[in-house]
Formats: structure tokens, sequence, C-alpha cells
């Protein structure tokens, strides 16, 4: 396999610098992860804008990537044996990134599964639940008249914030250590801490070490340039 070419995406989004990793992305929750972890790991980057208003995500370029339709996506020219390597879903990256690096992933088997154990909490529990509490309080199901859709979403995300606090407790990071745990967890509490309706809703103001603990993650420098990146 050579890079670009056999990768129909680079068509649509031709890289300038094909010797670095290429990121497909925007600054969703998701998507920040992965430009928050590479300017974490410091990897040289290059990323491309996913315009979902042009549906960017459901052309063939697109989907010959990430048939799944979702961002982010990468290409690493640099992959496992020296061949380029193409790579879909948020946490699979997370992970790829920080074995690739030797970084903000502990080589000791406890601390490790520790992580990982986080990184799927988010993947598995706040990422689906928090999307759609955000879906049914501030995007189109707003509007439908039934609020036990709602309701259950509000219930689900304070459960699961009451999880995440009771176990930051003492705690400056999730395993401790900065990880990618972090880099998974946090930008999807940042999506409630920046809406007030949100922030009600799950009693934000009453969290004990949440509100400390993002506003850690938000201060360290990497992840302010991180979050710029594909930003609106």
């Amino acid at each position: 396999m050579t890079f670009p070419a056999d990768f129909p995406i680079t068509k649509r989004w031709p890289p300038v610098n094909p010797e670095i990793l290429q990121l497909y992305s925007r600054a969703t929750p998701n998507g920040v992860k992965i430009s928050i972890a590479l300017e974490e790991m410091g990897l040289a980057y290059e990323p491309h804008l996913v315009d979902f208003s042009s549906q960017d995500q459901h052309s063939p370029e697109f989907l010959s990537l990430n048939p799944n339709n979702k961002i982010p996506a990468i290409i690493d020219p640099d992959g496992p044996n020296g061949a380029p390597l193409g790579l879909f879903e948020s946490g699979a990256i997370l992970l790829y990134l920080a074995e690739k690096t030797g970084k903000l992933l502990a080589a000791d088997p406890a601390t490790r599964y520790a992580t990982i154990q986080w990184v799927m909490f988010q993947i598995g529990g706040m990422g689906p639940m928090f999307g759609q509490l955000d879906h049914f309080v501030r995007g189109a199901g707003k509007n439908i008249e039934d609020m036990r859709p709602r309701q259950r979403f509000v219930e689900e995300a304070e459960r699961l914030l009451s999880v995440l606090d009771q176990h930051l407790d003492g705690r400056e990071y999730l395993v401790g250590e900065f990880s990618i745990a972090d880099i998974a967890v946090a930008p999807w509490l940042r999506i409630i801490m920046l809406s007030q309706e949100l922030r009600d809703l799950v009693d934000w103001d009453d969290l004990e070490n949440i509100p400390a603990y993002l506003e850690r993650f938000l201060a360290r420098p990497a992840v302010e340039r991180g979050l710029k990146v594909l930003a609106d």
C-alpha cells in the first residue's frame, strides 16, 4: 500500500505533507479528543475539516475511510511495521496513539487497565447518554411533546456524573496521572459545562469534584490548542 494513492479520502482532502499523520475531524466532543491527544503527545499532524453542513461525512471519499460516517478518523502514513494505517472510532484512535508514542497510557498493567476502563466508561456511557441528553434538550428532540425520553437521559446523565464525581474525590486526574482517560471524558463534561440549561438539569453546581477537575483539564496548554483545531 502506498500513501496517499491507496486512500480515496485523500482525493477530497489532499495532504499538504503526506509524511505526517492526517486527521479528519471537526470540533465536537469526540473530534477534539484526537486533536488534544495529538497536541499532548507532540505528534505532527495535518487536520482536515469534515463539514457536516456540506454532508462531508456521507461522501464516498470519507466513507472509504470510515464506513460508519462518523468523525474522527485518521491516516497514519507511518503505521505498524512502517505501513500506512487508516483508523476510525475515537477510542481506538486514542489507544493506538498512546501505544504508538508510549505516552498517556501507563506501562504498569494495573494502571493501564484502569485507564482503559475509564475510556470505555466514556465510550459506552457518557458519550451516548450525554449526546442523547443534548439532542432532547437543545437539538431536534426538544420539540417532542412526550417528556419521558428527555427525563430518561437527564436521570442517566446525573447517575454517570455521580459515579465520576465520587471517583474523582481526592484525585487530580482519573487514574492519578493525566492520561487518555481524561482526554476521553473531559470533552463530554465540557458540553454540559458550556450550557446553562444542561447544567441546571443535571445539578452541575452540586457536584463536588467534577467542576475543578474540568477546570484543571481545560487549563492545560495542549488542551487549549487541541480545542481550537477545526473549531468553527
